[in-house]
């Protein structure tokens, strides 16, 4: 990518279903932030238990009923976590624009031959997209079973985690990323037909030198 990106707004259609999907976007990243955050305090506890339970302090854990040792399923809590990490926010980042891609051709296109690239180019994502949701779906199906205990066909090595939550979150996510490339092609499709020059609802990239103009407007509208 070239600098950042803007998504722009008007009356359509699309820019209303673009702004009724971005709170759901931003809940999943705000999930993925948490879970990312959290592994932090699973390390932090399980280090410090690891060095107190070598110190004098190990018997007062004791008493007051805090853990003298490593966490416990240390392990099984971060693959519980991954999925949540690295496929949650995966459309927020998609409707900003942020995933990283070559544009060395891209760079060069403009009006109609570049809204009908990237309409292609995100059909094809859908394609694929569709293809995952249907496949991680089944996965997640395999593994959910209520006649079992924590209805769990399957469930993590050291302290028995069932799995099936974190199967779950991926065809969760891959629906919602589905709903936005959905979106960004019938936008990018719009606006190949009626030749907009910037259509609302997909991200439109910034060269270096727009992007340091609206940072400079920025900081010109903060506080004084």
């Amino acid at each position: 990518m070239a600098g950042s990106s803007t998504v722009l707004s008007d009356s359509s259609l699309i820019s209303r279903l673009d702004k009724a999907l971005l709170p759901i976007e931003r809940f999943t990243a705000l999930i993925s932030g948490l879970a990312a955050f959290s592994l932090m305090f699973l390390a932090a506890y399980s280090v410090a238990g690891r060095q107190l339970d070598r110190t004098f302090l190990a018997p007062l854990m004791d008493k007051i009923g805090l853990m003298d040792g490593p966490l416990p399923g240390y392990v099984d809590y971060i693959e519980a976590l991954m999925p949540l990490i690295a496929i949650l926010g995966v459309s927020y980042v998609q409707r900003e624009g942020g995933h990283i891609r070559m544009d060395i051709l891209v760079g060069r296109l403009h009006g109609r031959l570049l809204w009908l690239f990237e309409a292609l180019t995100v059909l094809c994502m859908l394609l694929l997209v569709v293809a995952l949701v249907w496949g991680s779906w089944a996965h997640f199906d395999r593994s959910f079973d209520c006649a079992r205990p924590l209805c769990s066909r399957d469930s993590s090595i050291d302290i028995g985690l069932p799995i099936w939550p974190s199967k779950l979150v991926v065809p969760v996510a891959l629906a919602v990323l589905s709903a936005r490339l959905l979106l960004q092609f019938a936008a990018y499709v719009r606006a190949f037909i009626l030749g907009i020059e910037n259509p609302a609802a997909v991200p439109l990239i910034q060269s270096v030198a727009d992007q340091a103009a609206a940072e400079a407007e920025h900081l010109e509208d903060g506080p004084q």
